[in-house]
């Protein structure tokens, strides 16, 4: 156990149970009034990860380590909980037993993903078996990519039609991201082989251009909704919710650029 550790966890759980928390108020705005107890555990969730979000803050990088597993061991304990209510959510939805709820099926499956994503990553931590470097570089893209395309698709959907040239653009980043996916599918089915400097740094210079792309779409879409210059039914809070995942995604590919070539990278922000 090291500074290391308590400095990953913390930065895991506060970006992630923000982004949780903000789940949680999401499915409760898309449920029909009458879902009377879906909405009552969905305001329970957004609680809980609001009072983890905060208890994550209390935590410094002095923190004993001994104390941040045991926190790790009570969030993934949450978010498993979560995952469950969101797979279950799927499921009613698919089978059409919430017909008019305005939650489409993919995004109660992407935000169940980021579930698993997180759950697996507090337990990664805990049991100190993080991925090597480039199986992580690799599984991180295809984990993010397919967030991102996901990302577009909601967006060009939930932009008032007659907002033509920004559902255009939204398009055209979801064909952008779906094609940078099935590339990192293929670079992973070739693994080990694939896995070489110059591959895998290529790999992440293509990735960071759409990636810094996208992310200032969605800045600026986020800016024209807060200020009601553009026509959607896009949440403020859900327009920054998605900025800060790409936010996220950069940041990774610059960690991931630094440990390939040992030295601090270019910001290309």
């Amino acid at each position: 156990m090291s500074n290391g550790f308590v400095a990953r966890s913390l930065d895991e759980v506060r970006f992630w149970s923000r982004i949780m928390k903000e789940h949680s108020l999401f499915i409760t705005l898309g449920l029909r009034c009458e879902d009377t107890q879906l909405i009552n555990e969905a305001q329970q969730f957004f609680r809980i990860f609001e009072q983890i979000e905060s208890q994550s803050h209390a935590f410094t990088l002095k923190t004993d380590p001994r104390q941040i597993t045991q926190f790790n061991a009570e969030v993934y304990n949450a978010v498993s909980h979560i995952w469950v209510y969101k797979r279950k959510l799927l499921g009613l939805i698919l089978h059409c037993k919430l017909p008019g709820a305005n939650l489409f099926p993919l995004l109660i499956d992407h935000i169940s993903r980021e579930a698993n994503y997180f759950r697996n990553r507090l337990s990664e931590l805990n049991q100190g078996q993080l991925e090597p470097i480039p199986d992580a570089i690799i599984d991180e893209n295809v984990f993010f990519l397919r967030i991102m395309a996901d990302h577009a698709k909601f967006i060009g959907h939930l932009l008032d039609p007659s907002e033509r040239k920004l559902v255009e653009q939204a398009q055209e980043f979801s064909n952008d991201f779906d094609q940078l996916l099935f590339q990192a599918i293929d670079l992973d089915s070739m693994r080990p082989q694939s896995q070489t400097s110059p591959l895998l740094s290529q790999f992440l210079d293509q990735n960071r251009v759409s990636v810094k792309s996208l992310r200032d779409f969605k800045k600026t879409a986020r800016d024209l909704i807060e200020a009601c210059r553009i026509k959607s039914i896009i949440h403020p809070l859900l327009a920054d919710h998605v900025f800060r995942e790409a936010e996220r995604f950069l940041e990774i590919i610059d960690m991931f650029e630094r440990a390939l070539t040992g030295k601090k990278s270019v910001s290309k922000c």
